[in-house]
């Protein structure tokens, strides 16, 4: 099976790491390979580096190395560097690098320094963590550099921040009133994103924020239209239960859309192309929009088994959707 996966974030990461679990202990689905097609909407250049946040934490968490307890960063990490950064008063001290990961973003800006894509950067990050060893391909949706801003009023009028300044500093307290994506007008699909939403047999969307990560993914030049046409059943996973994100701030994200944080309205803003749909079993009842297939099931992941399952939940109802 070719399974191509739209991601950002720890949830999805967590999702896609239950993925491979699921295949690896399903001998039919032994052979399948796996693209991701990863946010960069959420890249920022820090301390004269470029990080990006989801693509790494999809790296580590597939690698085996992520810092479990919070989801992204690295394992058994330090922090000496940033303790010296800030004793000599280069900001920003609301975004804290470990060591190590502060090896990868080095990497990155050295090589992309060099001349070389993102897309081929993150090629070579991904041989570095075992990636295509998986039978995974790790995609940026695009080459382009782009970043989210978060218009915010703070008292003094509106104005615009890094949404990893309004995530992490402000923790999304306050409110968002509009999301810009710079860059997003000159913005292409990376390199293989559009032939992976193609040629897939099912395409998944992760329970990732449907803002600020999926959102950004659709907002790539054909992106969309490429999940339109492809005759892959699109199937996704909601990240809402009982109307609450499992972690995150997605129920900010989505007012600040105008959208309720409700499971059906999640599903409703991938409507035009989406095909199944799982729920949470507190939000077994919920509407779905017209040509949307529902299946409910208990949506946390717990642990990897947990993940596991629900991967395997959501691959079951994309050969169900791909059979009728």
């Amino acid at each position: 099976m070719r399974v191509t996966a739209l991601s950002g974030g720890v949830g999805g990461a967590r999702f896609l790491r239950g993925l491979l679990a699921h295949l690896d202990r399903t001998p039919a689905l032994a052979d399948s390979t796996v693209t991701i097609i990863g946010n960069t909407g959420d890249d920022i250049t820090l301390f004269g580096l470029r990080v990006c946040p989801d693509l790494d934490t999809v790296l580590y968490t597939l690698g085996r190395g992520v810092h479990e307890g919070q989801g992204w960063g690295r394992a058994d990490e330090g922090y000496a560097v940033h303790a010296e950064l800030s004793a000599l008063g280069v900001p920003p001290d609301w975004f804290s690098l470990g060591d190590k990961d502060f090896g990868t973003h080095i990497a990155r800006s050295l090589w992309l320094g060099q001349g070389h894509s993102l897309s081929e950067v993150t090629a070579r990050l991904a041989r570095r963590w075992g990636l295509p060893d998986r039978g995974v391909t790790l995609l940026p949706m695009t080459d382009v550099p782009v970043e989210t801003h978060v218009v915010v009023d703070e008292g003094g009028g509106p104005q615009a921040v890094h949404f990893q300044e309004w995530w992490v500093r402000m923790r999304a307290a306050v409110p968002a009133q509009r999301f810009v994506v710079a860059g997003m007008d000159r913005a292409t699909a990376a390199p293989g994103v559009l032939d992976a939403i193609r040629t897939a047999d099912v395409v998944l969307l992760p329970p990732s924020n449907p803002v600020v990560s999926i959102g950004i993914i659709l907002g790539v030049p054909g992106v969309r239209d490429a999940l339109r046409g492809t005759r892959a059943p699109v199937v996704g996973v909601s990240p809402l239960v009982s109307g609450r994100p499992v972690r995150g701030h997605a129920d900010a994200c989505l007012a600040a859309i105008g959208v309720s944080a409700t499971s059906s309205a999640v599903a409703a803003l991938y409507a035009d192309f989406l095909g199944g749909w799982l729920v949470d079993d507190a939000d077994a009842d919920a509407a779905m929009p017209s040509g949307v297939t529902s299946r409910a099931r208990p949506l946390l992941m717990t642990d990897i088994s947990a993940a596991a399952d629900i991967a395997g939940a959501a691959l079951d109802l994309g050969v169900e959707l791909a059979r009728s």
